[in-house]
């Protein structure tokens, strides 16, 4: 299966748009998949789909369509919701949207994508080399990005930002993960089920 992962940034997406942590959960989640290519959401050079609704709605729809065009069997777009609620119900709708037939798990993490990061302290002490204590509510963070790095920088294990997300997508409980991130409109349990 061939699948196109879209986000917003490039801590999801990887160094050098590989390798990057929403490709290694995705990866973890569906062995059956051969390819696996990472875009940016905020291609000014994809051109919005002419359809009802505003936003991420339109541009949800703009990179199925893409996805479609590019010969893709299933398209994974995650966004932050960076306090704009409003994000969840467009997501919500281009998720359920008929008018095309690509598979699609489309969605939106709460606050950031970096919460996802905070979820698994037992993983979070595997990579980065010392006991860090249970992230609670990692959901409610107002700057999971900021806390992330704050955790990385009394590492010993000199890791980049990106690298760092990426190791821990790789050790992370993917049932502590939904339970810690149950807000995420494409939690990875919504997100097998979506895709399937």
């Amino acid at each position: 299966m061939k699948v196109l992962l879209v986000a917003e940034g490039k801590h999801e997406r990887g160094k050098e748009d590989r390798d990057g942590a929403l490709e290694t959960i995705v990866r973890r989640l569906h062995q059956g998949i051969s390819q696996c290519d990472l875009d940016r959401v905020s291609r000014n050079d994809i051109h919005a789909h002419h359809a009802k609704g505003q936003g991420y709605f339109k541009k949800a729809l703009r990179w199925i369509r893409e996805a479609e065009k590019r010969g893709y069997d299933a398209i994974v777009l995650v966004i932050d919701q960076d306090n704009a609620p409003e994000r969840v119900q467009e997501i919500t709708k281009a998720q359920n949207d008929q008018l095309f037939v690509l598979r699609r798990a489309l969605g939106v993490a709460i606050r950031t994508f970096d919460a996802w990061m905070l979820a698994d302290e037992r993983s979070l002490t595997r990579v980065l080399s010392y006991a860090v204590s249970p992230q609670r509510s990692p959901e409610d963070v107002s700057d999971a990005k900021s806390m992330c790095a704050q955790l990385l920088s009394k590492s010993p294990m000199g890791m980049s930002q990106s690298e760092f997300y990426a190791s821990v997508a790789h050790e992370t409980d993917i049932s502590t993960l939904e339970r810690q991130c149950a807000n995420s409109t494409v939690s990875p349990g919504r997100l097998e089920l979506s895709f399937m």
